[in-house]
C-alpha cells in the first residue's frame, strides 16, 4: 500500500475514534445539565478543566514521545518492550504521587468524591497513554474500537446513573470511570500490551530520552489552549459576558472543524514518522503538503461561501453580530490545519523544541493583539488575533522547515489562493443574496480548479473499480 493510501486509511480509522466521543458528549449534555445542580456542574467543569491543564505538566507528555519512539522500534521487539515497560513505570509512579497530592488538595470535598476524582484522573491518564502505545505499535483499529466502547458505555451509563438513578455528580464520575475501564480493557487486551511489559526492561536512559523529546510539547499543548481560550477570557474581562456569548456562537461551527484537524494530525504524525528515514522524505513531504494545501484552501473557500446557509441553519436567536466573525474564523482554521501539518513533520523528525517555540510565539501574538485592540475594535480583536496567531505559526514554520529540509513551495500560487479567500470573505460580509450566490459559484469553480488532478484521479479510480 502506498504512503498516500496509508495516510487516507489511517485518517478514516482514527476519525471514528475522534468524532464519536464528541457526538456522545453532545447527546448527553442535556441529560447532564438537567440532572446536576449548578454547583455540581461547576465542580464537574472544574474537574475536566483541571485534568486537561494539569496532565501535561505531570506526565510531561511522555506518552507522545512513546508513540514516536515506538514507530521507530516496530521491527525491534526488545526495543518495543523497553519503551513500553519504561513508559508504564514512569506513568504509574508519577500518577501515584500526584494523586496523593490531589486527594489532600481537595480536602473540602467528601471522601467518596475525592476518590472518584482521583480515579478519573488516573484512568484518563492511562487511557491517553495506552492509545498512544497502540498507535505506536500500528494498531489504529484498536485505538478507534476503544474510543467507540468508551463512548457507548459512557452514553448508556450517564443516562442510567443521572436520569434514572438520580446519582448526580457521583453518578457522572462513576459513569466516566467505568467507561475508561472498558476502554482500557480494549486497549490492553486488543493491543496485547502486557506481552511487551517486562520489569527487567525498565530503563532509566529510555525514560530520559523520551522526556527530552516530550517536555517541549508541554508549552505546545498549553499554547494551543491559550490560542483557543484566551480570546474568550479577554472579551469577558474587557467587554462582558454578552460579547463572549456572541464570540462563542461565532466559533460554534469553526470549532467543530478541529475534530478534522485532530484526526488528520494523528494520522499524519504516524505517516510522516515512518517516512522520516526514507531518502525521498523531502520530496514526499512537499508532495503531501501541496495536496493538503489544495484540499484545505478549496474546502475553506466553500465554507466561507456557505456561511450564510450555515448561519441560518445552525445559529438561532439574536446573534446577527456573530455572522461577520465566522468567515474570519474559517481563515484561522485554514492556517491552523496547515500549521498542524508542519507540526507532524517536527514530531516525525523529533524537533519538538522548534515546535514548542513556534507555538509559544503564536500564542503570545494572539494574546498581545487581543489586549491592544480589544477596546478599539471590540470582538473583532479576538477573531483577527486568532487568524494572526495561526498565520504567524504557518509562516514561521514554513520558513523554518524550508531551511531544515529541501521542501518545495509554490509561494506565489499559495499567496494568490489566500487572496481569493480574502476576496470571498469581503463578498460574504456584504450579506447580499445575489452576491452570496456568486460567492458560492466562485467557491465551487475555485475548489474544482485547484483540486482538478486529485478529483480526476479519484474519479478514474472509482470508475476502474466499477468497471471490474
Amino acid at each position: 500500500m502506498s504512503r498516500e493510501k496509508e495516510l487516507v486509511k489511517n485518517s478514516i480509522i482514527i476519525s471514528i475514534g475522534t468524532f464519536l466521543p464528541k457526538l456522545v458528549s453532545l447527546i448527553t449534555l442535556p441529560i447532564v445539565t438537567a440532572g446536576l445542580t449548578k454547583a455540581e456542574y461547576g465542580t464537574y467543569d472544574l474537574i475536566t478543566t483541571m485534568v486537561s491543564c494539569v496532565l501535561p505538566f505531570i506526565t510531561l507528555q511522555i506518552y507522545a514521545a512513546a508513540f514516536r519512539f515506538l514507530v521507530d522500534a516496530r521491527k525491534n521487539k526488545e526495543e518495543t518492550e523497553t519503551i513500553i515497560s519504561s513508559l508504564l513505570f514512569y506513568i504509574i509512579s508519577i500518577s501515584a504521587v500526584s494523586l496523593i497530592a490531589v486527594y489532600f488538595i481537595l480536602y473540602k470535598l467528601s471522601i467518596i468524591l475525592r476518590l472518584m476524582i482521583c480515579l478519573y484522573f488516573f484512568l484518563d491518564t492511562i487511557v491517553l497513554t495506552m492509545r498512544q502505545v497502540v498507535r505506536g505499535i500500528a494498531k489504529n483499529m484498536i485505538y478507534s474500537i476503544s474510543a467507540v466502547v468508551q463512548a457507548v458505555s459512557e452514553m448508556v451509563l450517564v443516562v442510567v446513573s443521572i436520569k434514572y438513578a438520580d446519582m448526580g455528580l457521583i453518578g457522572l464520575l462513576l459513569s466516566f470511570n467505568i467507561a475508561f475501564l472498558a476502554s482500557n480493557a480494549v486497549l490492553i487486551l486488543g493491543g496485547r500490551v502486557f506481552s511487551f511489559v517486562k520489569f527487567k526492561k525498565i530503563s532509566k536512559s529510555s525514560i530520559i530520552q523520551m522526556l527530552k523529546y516530550s517536555w517541549p510539547l508541554v508549552p505546545t499543548v498549553l499554547s494551543d489552549w491559550v490560542l483557543s481560550i484566551s480570546d474568550r477570557t479577554v472579551i469577558t474581562i474587557f467587554i462582558g459576558l454578552e460579547a463572549t456569548a456572541v464570540y462563542g456562537v461565532a466559533n460554534k461551527i469553526p470549532s467543530l472543524l478541529n475534530l478534522i484537524k485532530t484526526t488528520f494530525t494523528y494520522a499524519w504524525q504516524e505517516n510522516a514518522s515512518i517516512s522520516s528515514e526514507s531518502d525521498d522524505k523531502d520530496e514526499y513531504y512537499s508532495r503531501v503538503f501541496r495536496t493538503i494545501y489544495n484540499i484545505t484552501v478549496g474546502s475553506t473557500a466553500m465554507l466561507i461561501a456557505g456561511t450564510p446557509i450555515l448561519f441560518h441553519v445552525f445559529i438561532k436567536g439574536d446573534y446577527s453580530e456573530a455572522y461577520p466573525h465566522i468567515p474570519i474564523l474559517f481563515l484561522g482554521f485554514f492556517f491552523s490545519l496547515l500549521s498542524a501539518f508542519y507540526g507532524g513533520i517536527y514530531v516525525a523528525n523529533k524537533k519538538t523544541v522548534s515546535m514548542g517555540v513556534t507555538t509559544l510565539a503564536a500564542a503570545a501574538i494572539n494574546l498581545v493583539i487581543d489586549l491592544i485592540f480589544i477596546n478599539l475594535i471590540g470582538i473583532y480583536a479576538a477573531s483577527i488575533s486568532t487568524v494572526a496567531g495561526y498565520l504567524f505559526l504557518f509562516i514561521f514554520r514554513t520558513v523554518d522547515l524550508r531551511n531544515k529540509y529541501n521542501m518545495k513551495f509554490h509561494l506565489v500560487r499559495m499567496m494568490a489562493y489566500i487572496g481569493v479567500l480574502l476576496v470571498m470573505c469581503a463578498i460574504c460580509w456584504q450579506r447580499i443574496f445575489i452576491l452570496n450566490c456568486i460567492n458560492i459559484l466562485i467557491s465551487i469553480v475555485f475548489c474544482f480548479a485547484v483540486n482538478k488532478k486529485l478529483i480526476s484521479k479519484v474519479f478514474r479510480s472509482v470508475f476502474r473499480k466499477i468497471s471490474k
